[in-house]
Parts: structure tokens; C-alpha cells; sequence
């Protein structure tokens, strides 16, 4: 929870304050925020129980499954999520989290002390979670444990709770009581979204079992798993990524949002937005716009694909596709504009819950090539059909039914961006395709 929803800027009874990421000059009523990080104020920060083996922030967030996120401060990662603009970090055994209030939160409405603040909403925003998914994972948010904060940070034990203290005489409503029922639900969100019910300490062993190229490069990457994003922002964002890479795709998703999504807050110099609505995306200057923009042809799939799910399935749609089998789910989206096997592939495994789905490009194909099935494609320069299912076929019948998991770690080995993780061994036995 966000020190916003703790404490009313048109409350502090001092003319310039800077606390826990807010800035308020009383002169002109101006708030502006700031990329918080998690040593400067500990204590108003929260977290969920996630050992480090079981999800590694720094590679899922920027292993080209979601383009939403970025390290603003070391081992600091920001983004949009469920609308909301988070901060994620993350210790041994922790994942620590804050969200920002949004812009129009920030701005005094009445003079001081002649207003309450209202509590936080208790409604979910923009996103729908596995019911399944959140009573399996057991993890509850911590309210923040004095002696582990001390521990990881000693210089700052003392000040943090100071500060609290010096603010609860003017305004002790907002420092006791209000922030159970939004705590609980930022961290169902986040357990759904990193799927934290899916265990990597059961899957991890078998795959290493079953598979001896898996078992050595997984040393070097563990607490790889998948993310369960929005089906909306991941259709889109992949129909990006056709003929692309991880920063051009993060660049044409960022100025999607920026042009069509509604703004939230700014931090420092950096604005956040919403991901666009599929009603924003199906206006009928969308295609001309993103042109402009240097989207290319992905403009005219954009803007097509918007405006045929809304015309012909309804704004839930992708939702439903949820609940639907693997194989009718991909010969839908692949009816889409700018949809082929790939982007639905990367859909359903990222979004709709098949856990089983192996995207494969170019990149894959070498791999398999390199590590498992060498005469794969032999004399054949593009990726066929039939090669792509006989990849897909073959991974799923040696991984089990998480083998889109397992391929997850085999991507993110091959980046370039994390060759540094890899032992000197595994650097001397492989040469990164990209």
C-alpha cells in the first residue's frame, strides 16, 4: 500500500514536507511523487513470503513475457498492474511492494483540516484472479516486521517509524486500521499474477530429471516461471512484437499506453497510463495515429483486431478463452489480424492459463536444434508448420503438462542480457542466439 493511501496530502499541517515518496508545497498545491525505494522508508512498504528459488524478478520481468516493467533504481522494478502503478523488490525470502496514489488522489480538494480522507476502494481494479489460484498459494501480506526491516536495513530502523510517529498526531485515522482490506488484495494480486500457487520447487526437479541439458542450465537460472498477465494487454503487446525485439516491442507498448491508456500518476519525469481499452483501440483514427507513432503495418493489426473482437465476440471475449481448450483457444486468436502461431502460442501460455503451449520462433528452433534434435529442419531456411508443431510435440512429451514453463527457462538462458548469470562452463559450452 502506497504511503497515499495512508496519508492525505491536504493533511500535513507543514508547508513542504518530503516523506515516503510525496513531495506537497502548500504555496500551490502541487503534489508530485517519486520511484520509491525500499531502504528509505521500509515500514510503509509491505510484502508477500516468496523465497528467491521460487521467482527471480529481475529475469521474469524482463525476459520479453510483459514490456510493462522497468529497474528505475537498482534491483527496483516499476510498472502498471491491475491499474495501479507498482514498485517491486525483492530479499532473500521476500517480494516487497508499494503502489502510488493516482494523480487526481493527490490534489487538495478543501482547505486543511476541514476534510477526512476517504478510505481506500475495496474493489478490484482491472484485473480477474483464479479463485483456485489465490486459496492454493496460502501467502498472506505481511503488515511489515520491525526486526526483519532492521535487519536488512539498521541504519534506517529508527527513522521510519520517527516519521510515522510525527505524523500520527494530526492525522491518526489514516495510520491505523484502513489498510487491511486493500493490503490483502494487492497481495492476491500480485500472488496471481506470478502464479505463486505453481510451485518450481515440484516442477524444477522433474524437468531436471528428465532432462539432462535442462538440469545444467537451470543451476544458473532458477525462480524462472510464468506470468499471468491481462489477455488484453498480452494480445496486443504481442502483435508488437512480430519482426521485433524485447526494447523496440517495451517502447510501441509504452507509447500505446501513453496515447490511448488513462494516465495514473507521474513519478519523477516518468508519466504511467492504464493499457488501453479495446474501445480505445477500435477508434476510428487509431490506425493513422499509430502510423505516426512508427508501429508500421502492426498499426492497421491493432486497430482491426480491437475492432473484430468487439464486433463480433464482445469486450469479455478473451477473458472467456480462459476456460476454453488449448486448441480452440489458438485457432481463434489465429483469425485474428497480425495473429499467426507464435503470437497465439504466447497468448495462451502468458494469459489464458495453458501451461502447456511452447511459443516457437527462429530463436527456439536453434535451440532445439543445438541441444536436443539436431536434424530438425535439416536444408530448410524458415520455420514450418510441420517443424513447429514437432518442437511443440516434442518438449510437451519430455517436460509434462508445465512444459511451457520449462521452455520459459530455456528462452531466458539464450538472452544475451543474462549471459553474466551463467557459469563458466555453460558460457564455454553455448553461444547466445540474440
Amino acid at each position: 500500500v502506497s504511503f497515499c493511501n495512508r496519508l492525505s496530502c491536504s493533511q500535513l499541517q507543514i508547508a513542504f514536507v518530503t516523506f515516503a515518496g510525496i513531495i506537497y508545497c502548500q504555496a500551490d498545491d502541487q503534489v508530485m511523487q517519486i520511484h520509491s525505494v525500499l531502504s528509505e522508508c521500509p515500514t510503509l512498504w509491505r510484502s508477500i513470503p516468496c523465497i528467491q528459488p521460487e521467482l527471480r524478478l529481475d529475469i521474469v520481468l524482463s525476459c520479453g513475457q510483459s514490456f510493462r516493467w522497468q529497474e528505475k533504481s537498482p534491483g527496483h522494478w516499476t510498472g502498471v498492474l491491475a491499474g495501479r502503478v507498482w514498485t517491486l523488490t525483492q530479499t532473500q525470502d521476500h517480494i516487497w511492494y508499494r503502489t502510488y496514489c493516482k494523480d487526481a488522489d493527490n490534489v487538495p480538494q478543501v482547505p486543511m483540516g476541514h476534510r477526512k480522507r476517504k478510505g481506500p476502494s475495496a474493489r478490484p481494479v482491472g484485473v480477474k484472479m483464479k479463485k483456485k489460484n489465490i486459496e492454493k498459494s496460502g501467502l498472506k501480506s505481511d503488515e511489515g516486521d520491525d526486526h526483519e526491516t532492521e535487519r536488512m536495513f539498521p541504519e534506517e530502523k529508527k527513522e521510519p517509524m520517527q516519521c510515522a510517529r510525527q505524523m500520527k498526531d494530526t492525522t491518526p485515522e489514516l495510520l491505523e486500521g484502513e489498510s487491511g482490506t486493500a493490503d490483502q488484495e494487492e497481495s492476491m494480486i500480485l500472488s496471481d499474477y506470478f502464479q505463486l500457487h505453481v510451485r518450481l520447487s515440484d516442477l524444477y526437479p522433474h524437468w531436471m530429471h528428465v532432462d539432462k541439458h535442462f538440469e545444467q542450465v537451470a543451476k544458473d537460472f532458477p525462480g524462472i516461471r510464468i506470468l499471468r498477465q491481462d489477455p488484453t494487454e498480452c494480445l496486443f503487446s504481442f502483435i508488437c512484437s512480430s519482426n521485433n525485439h524485447i526494447s523496440r516491442i517495451a517502447g510501441m507498448v509504452e507509447r500505446l499506453c501513453q496515447t490511448y491508456g488513462e494516465r495514473l500518476c507521474q513519478l519523477d519525469s516518468c508519466t504511467y497510463h492504464t493499457f488501453p481499452t479495446l474501445q480505445a483501440l477500435a477508434g476510428n483514427d487509431v490506425e493513422k495515429r499509430l502510423r505516426e507513432l512508427g508501429f508500421g503495418y502492426r498499426a492497421k493489426f491493432i486497430s482491426q483486431t480491437a475492432k473484430m473482437i468487439l464486433e463480433k465476440h464482445g469486450p469479455a471475449w478473451l477473458d472467456s478463452l480462459r476456460e476454453t481448450p488449448y486448441e480452440e483457444a489458438k485457432r481463434a486468436l489465429c483469425m485474428l489480424p497480425g495473429v499467426g502461431a507464435k503470437v497465439a502460442d504466447c497468448v495462451c501460455l502468458m494469459s489464458l492459463d495453458k501451461t502447456g503451449v511452447i511459443p516457437v520462433d527462429t530463436h527456439v528452433w536453434q535451440i532445439t536444434k543445438h541441444n536436443y534434435l539436431s536434424h530438425l529442419g535439416a536444408g530448410q531456411k524458415s520455420l514450418t508448420d510441420k517443424v513447429y508443431r514437432e518442437i511443440g510435440d516434442f518438449y510437451r512429451s519430455l517436460w509434462g503438462p508445465f512444459a511451457g514453463w520449462a521452455h520459459s527457462v530455456l528462452f531466458s538462458a539464450d538472452l544475451k542480457k543474462f549471459q553474466a548469470y551463467k557459469s563458466k562452463q555453460q558460457q564455454q559450452g553455448h553461444k547466445p542466439k540474440r
